[in-house]
């Protein structure tokens, strides 16, 4: 990292950061052309989970090329000041790549669900539809490296 002023070092803030966030940005790339989504997520164990429908072009992408990049940020902030090339930006934020998978395993699927509830609520079902499982698609992404980085002060 080229500022390391601005590296976070310890994983126990990474995770908190993740913890914290609500969009998970999730990079793709399939025949030398890059795609970014913004997605809901929930994270355990060293893993991102995702759902999505089981058609169209994230997963079109994924069987293509599961190798993939993510970001997720949280606190930002615009510090304005007197010349605008003096302005900055307050962050933390969380890059990481892995490769993904697509869940088939219905206790799998059922994990992965109550990691992505669990991060946005208390509640999670004691039981899913079995047409909501029939038509959802449950993906894993298994982190591989990720690194933080913050800023909480004006250039």
């Amino acid at each position: 990292m080229r500022r390391e002023d601005k590296e976070i070092r310890t994983r126990e803030e990474i995770v908190g950061i993740i913890e914290r966030a609500i969009v998970c940005r999730l990079g793709l790339c399939r025949d030398d052309v890059p795609y970014v989504v913004p997605l809901s997520f929930g994270y355990r164990d060293g893993c991102l989970y995702f759902h999505c429908a089981k058609e169209g072009k994230k997963m079109d992408m994924i069987r293509s090329n599961p190798r993939v990049c993510f970001e997720i940020d949280i606190d930002a902030e615009l510090i304005r000041a007197e010349q605008p090339c003096d302005w900055g930006m307050k962050y933390a934020s969380v890059i990481g790549f892995g490769t993904a998978s697509v869940l088939e395993d219905p206790e799998e699927k059922k994990s992965g669900l109550d990691a992505i509830l669990q991060h946005y609520s208390s509640r999670s079902p004691d039981a899913y539809p079995e047409s909501f499982m029939d038509y959802t698609a449950v993906i894993e992404v298994r982190i591989e490296e990720m690194t933080g980085k913050k800023s909480r002060s004006s250039p």
